[in-house]
């Protein structure tokens, strides 16, 4: 029996997230043309974030592309310029058929296409595909983004709250 490898993907951990927007900043300096904090400030198109970190009912939310099972952005797109990959599930953008119609950003349920309008073509999360660690989530300082598979995370989350829960148990025995 072939047994499929498991994709990883990013996960967030709200309750982890101080909203200091190092993600948006590395992923920024990642999709510059220099890679460098401070030539990227100068570069022309100027670099644009491809996750956005949100404030919304009193928490900071880092919304990212979910590159979904059956993603709205490919199903809109007429030119070919957004295809998802069958083995990763991941979203890729085909500069060169881009035509900056802007359909995939008006039917993403999360708004995380963006526009780079100097050159007319629409932008989204490729998961930094040249890096192991995609820029987001390696700068992240408070373990607030996770990239693992959904087994992984799932495991390391059962057990967090096995150790939350028998600290609790611990502290009750002691009463």
């Amino acid at each position: 029996m072939i047994e499929l490898k498991e994709n990883k993907e990013i996960f967030v951990r709200l309750e982890r997230c101080m909203g200091c927007r190092s993600c948006e900043m590395a992923c920024a300096v990642e999709h510059s043309a220099s890679k460098s904090l401070f030539s990227s400030i100068t570069e022309k198109p100027v670099p644009v974030r491809l996750l956005y970190v949100e404030k919304a009912e009193g928490r900071n939310v880092p919304m990212i592309c979910r590159h979904c099972e059956d993603a709205p952005c490919v199903a809109v797109c007429r030119t070919g310029a957004l295809v998802q990959n069958s083995l990763s599930g991941v979203v890729e953008r085909n500069e060169e058929n881009c035509i900056g119609c802007w359909m995939c950003a008006m039917i993403c349920p999360y708004g995380v296409v963006g526009r780079k309008t100097e050159v007319r073509m629409a932008v989204k999360c490729d998961r930094c595909k040249s890096l192991e660690v995609p820029a987001c989530v390696a700068a992240c300082p408070t373990g607030a983004l996770i990239y693992s598979t959904q087994r992984e995370f799932a495991e390391m989350m059962r057990k967090e709250a096995a150790a939350r829960i028998a600290r609790e148990a611990r502290g009750l025995a002691k009463a």
